[in-house]
């Protein structure tokens, strides 16, 4: 039994929006994460700043090594390059924090 053409393409779009979606949340804490360092100078230890690092380089492979399918819709590909947008800045944004410690 085959699956119809357009329900495997619909299949496939439905989990490319989730993977999306929870990168989008990873940046939303991992920024929250920061702007709370930001203000308290003693959260940013080095065990903090090394995590938050790697979580953010994570982010960055997660994002900047996806394939962007030509089947997706401008909206999603808008998306894909807005979170691209948001963990480049991120990164700024934790490097100003590190330096405010360091």
């Amino acid at each position: 039994m085959s699956m119809p053409k357009n329900e495997v393409m619909s299949e496939a779009a439905n989990a490319w929006r989730i993977y999306l979606k929870a990168l989008e949340k990873s940046i939303k804490l991992i920024d929250s994460q920061i702007k709370e360092a930001s203000k308290m100078a003693g959260v940013c230890t080095d065990e903090w700043c090394q995590a938050t690092e790697h979580y953010i380089d994570d982010l960055a492979n997660a994002l900047f090594s996806i394939h962007e399918p030509r089947w997706i819709g401008k909206e999603d590909s808008d998306k894909l390059k807005e979170l691209k947008r948001r963990v480049h800045d991120l990164y700024a944004d934790y490097r100003a924090v590190y330096k405010k410690v360091a």
